[in-house]
């Protein structure tokens, strides 16, 4: 089933047409958005509060909360890999081919 557009979908679909070299910053702002949401989900499905995850990485709570937010993008490879293994998860970065031209610019 298809999702219907929404108000934001349509805001989206304007500002893309108004000034398309925005997709590039669409798709990064979706990818911090999902490594967040992945994050948040894995932790509230092991039971962990933020500050359990911290103690298990070694860091702080506020960092924790950082990484769980959908804006931030400094996160290492090595904070991720941390946070993977302390979830009991497995960190993958894919490289995936472009499929068509519009690709290119996103």
């Amino acid at each position: 089933m298809k999702r219907l557009k929404d108000d934001l979908d349509r805001l989206t679909d304007k500002l893309l047409k108004q000034d398309p070299s925005l997709a590039k910053e669409f798709k990064k702002a979706d990818q911090a958005r999902d490594i967040a949401f992945q994050i948040i989900n894995l932790r509230e499905k092991a039971g962990l509060t933020q500050k359990e995850l911290a103690d298990l990485v070694g860091t702080k709570q506020s960092n924790i909360a950082r990484v769980e937010s959908s804006d931030y993008k400094g996160y290492t490879w090595t904070t991720l890999e941390k946070v993977a293994k302390a979830l009991k998860a497995r960190l993958e970065i894919r490289i995936i081919p472009l499929g068509n031209k519009r690709d290119a610019y996103v």
